[in-house]
């Protein structure tokens, strides 16, 4: 039970050993094998048997000797964690992200270890959702261009007429591919930080009137209320063509929410800012009484090619599920966000724009 007892407590010790303690140990360890090799052979050398040969020298020679011999067996234990790192590394090089590294008992290691694991779980993430991206895209194109072939083969074999209706059918479908490329474009934009922004002092309240006049004839087709609250000024620096594309992202989605005899409202006010040092921010509310959002999906729906699926009710034709993302790149890209709020399923939903009034 005592050597155990003592191998134990050793664990323990050598553990709680940061790496530059054992980089000083090791060398306080070659340093006192380099002395007790001297030492022991200067003693042996100097007995009448070794006359011919010099002590000094000779323990000049062995002590070296073993100083090499303790730096080779002391690096072998203080490297092996690095090459394992190491190796992990040509490993993400490689495309191969799903190794996970065991941490080891020294606390330096053990954190750039966690952070190589963290390294491959984040790249392993992108790849899943660059090859996400491509199977989504495909899917959004793969529909249009086939409808598109279809009716243009049927018209050229005499199967439809080439009348009014089948050009405003093929409008159609070329416009949606029109809107899935702008998308795509303003997504990449988005994720690469390339937004240019023409700023100018802008009424927002008076921006989101006109928005919401511009949209109300789609909601007087499905017969869903909306309100506008946006009577007093809101003046932020702001590009008011991008936040415009915000809003008409935000209460299109308000709108695909609602049934019949829905309700949506957009309102516009001024607030004090998020800190004590922050300026004011321009904050856009639209509020709905519609399907609704879990907790768990209210950052979920802000992820690309996100739609969400509710019982009994398809997903909106025609959107391409990046509009959020996109509205949100939007919003961050002036210093601002946008964030989702809602009581549950059911229960509708309140996006809220935010602006800041002063450029970040």
């Amino acid at each position: 039970m005592r050597p155990a007892r003592w191998r134990t407590r050793w664990r323990r010790f050598h553990a709680r050993l940061s790496l530059r303690t054992r980089l000083v140990l090791s060398h306080v360890t070659v340093v006192l094998v380099a002395v007790g090799a001297m030492s022991g052979t200067r003693e042996l050398m100097n007995g009448p048997a070794h006359d011919y040969l010099d002590p000094d020298a000779m323990g000049l020679w062995s002590g070296a000797a073993a100083a090499v011999v303790a730096a080779v067996v002391m690096s072998r234990f203080l490297v092996r964690p690095l090459d394992t790192v190491r190796a992990a590394t040509h490993r993400l090089a490689e495309g191969r992200y799903d190794h996970v590294l065991d941490l080891p008992s020294e606390p330096g290691l053990a954190a750039l270890v966690a952070d190589v694991n963290t390294l491959a779980a984040a790249l392993a993430d992108t790849e899943r959702r660059r090859a996400r991206l491509v199977s989504e895209v495909a899917h959004e194109m793969k529909t249009p261009i086939t409808i598109l072939r279809g009716q243009i083969e049927g018209m050229a074999d005499g199967i439809f007429a080439p009348d009014d209706a089948m050009f405003a059918s093929l409008t159609d479908d070329l416009d949606r591919l029109r809107r899935l490329a702008s998308d795509l474009s303003s997504l990449s934009r988005v994720e690469e930080g390339a937004f240019a922004l023409h700023r100018k002092p802008s009424d927002v309240a008076a921006l989101a009137r006109a928005t919401a006049e511009r949209l109300r004839p789609q909601y007087d087709d499905q017969r869903v209320a909306l309100t506008i609250a946006a009577d007093t000024p809101a003046v932020a620096s702001c590009d008011p063509d991008r936040i415009a594309q915000v809003l008409v992202n935000l209460l299109g989605n308000a709108l695909a929410a609602c049934d019949h005899d829905g309700h949506v409202s957009i309102s516009v006010r001024s607030d004090a800012g998020t800190g004590p040092d922050a300026p004011p921010d321009v904050l856009v509310l639209v509020t709905d009484d519609g399907l609704g959002i879990t907790a768990g999906d209210l950052n979920r729906i802000f992820s690309r090619f996100e739609r969400l699926e509710h019982p009994g009710r398809p997903a909106p034709a025609g959107g391409s599920g990046i509009g959020l993302t996109i509205a949100r790149g939007i919003a961050r890209a002036h210093g601002g966000d946008v964030t989702a709020s809602s009581p549950g399923p059911g229960n509708g939903a309140t996006f809220t724009l935010r602006i800041p009034v002063v450029p970040m």
